[in-house]
């Protein structure tokens, strides 16, 4: 079976998914058999409502293609950008909200957080392609339930779903052993939770020097939304709620002097 990772929908084949057995009284605790026409040949299990939220067309369109071959979820809607995803989830009141970081106007972290004291019966799962350990360790303090690669098979998908809905927390293989080995280095070097990583770095000395967002992805060769997304961790890592503050912040630990900011 083909990987997630923007695919045409319409290729993909039918296919039967048995997901391993759960403890009695938890959602999913029966095998789920899935495919797209056809009765159910297995018992089914509680339906799962889900809320698919991401920015893309063709995955939105892929991810919904894909999880619609599952007779146990529902698709409840389907959303383009974070406001709209806060909003239809204080509508819908879905089990689980599928929504990728990097969307416009609100990203998928600063949704999960406000569900988190909203609604925390919506179950927020990550599905996205960034695998370094600062977006693994943010996820994890948003109050999402768990983090899904692109690159994840529809099995491993469904699987996550399943699993954050009964409440618990679903991290891939690869996702975990990125927070496992940042936390051991941070653990051995008793790095504390403001020191910065190199690309943090580079975007705060940026926007000290006054550039833009847009400026400073296209010095970066980053996409806008990555550096919007720098941008909010600098801020919540270092408790600083302005740019004036990012700024006055980067002069003192010496990321840019007095003179630069001058000339900048």
């Amino acid at each position: 079976m083909s990987n997630l990772a923007i695919q045409n929908p319409s290729r993909m084949k039918p296919s039967t998914i048995s997901l391993p057995s759960r403890p009695a009284g938890q959602a999913g605790s029966r095998p789920v058999h899935c495919a797209p026409d056809g009765p159910q040949t297995a018992p089914r299990t509680k339906t799962i409502r889900v809320l698919v939220a991401d920015d893309h067309p063709v995955v939105r369109q892929g991810i919904v293609s894909c999880l619609q071959r599952c007779g146990q979820i529902e698709i409840v809607g389907v959303v383009a950008d974070g406001k709209e995803a806060l909003l239809k989830a204080r509508q819908l009141s879905p089990e689980v909200l599928l929504m990728d970081i990097s969307m416009p106007y609100m990203t998928g972290l600063a949704v999960a957080e406000a569900l988190h004291k909203e609604l925390p019966k919506c179950k927020v799962l990550i599905l996205s392609t960034p695998t370094s350990p600062e977006y693994v360790l943010r996820i994890i303090q948003s109050g999402a339930h768990g983090y899904v690669l692109k690159e994840a098979s529809p099995e491993e998908l469904v699987q996550a779903i399943e699993t954050v809905s009964s409440g618990q927390t679903y991290f891939g293989a690869q996702v975990a052993r990125i927070a496992l080995d940042q936390f051991l280095q941070r653990s051995i070097s008793g790095s504390s939770k403001t020191d910065l990583t190199n690309r943090e770095k580079e975007v705060l000395t940026h926007l000290a020097e006054g550039l833009s967002n847009k400026e400073i992805a296209c010095r970066l060769n980053l996409g806008t939304r990555t550096i919007e997304t720098h941008r909010e961790h600098l801020m919540r890592k270092l408790n600083i709620r302005s740019v004036a503050g990012l700024t006055k912040y980067a002069v003192t630990k010496g990321f840019i002097t007095l003179p630069q900011l001058a000339m900048a």
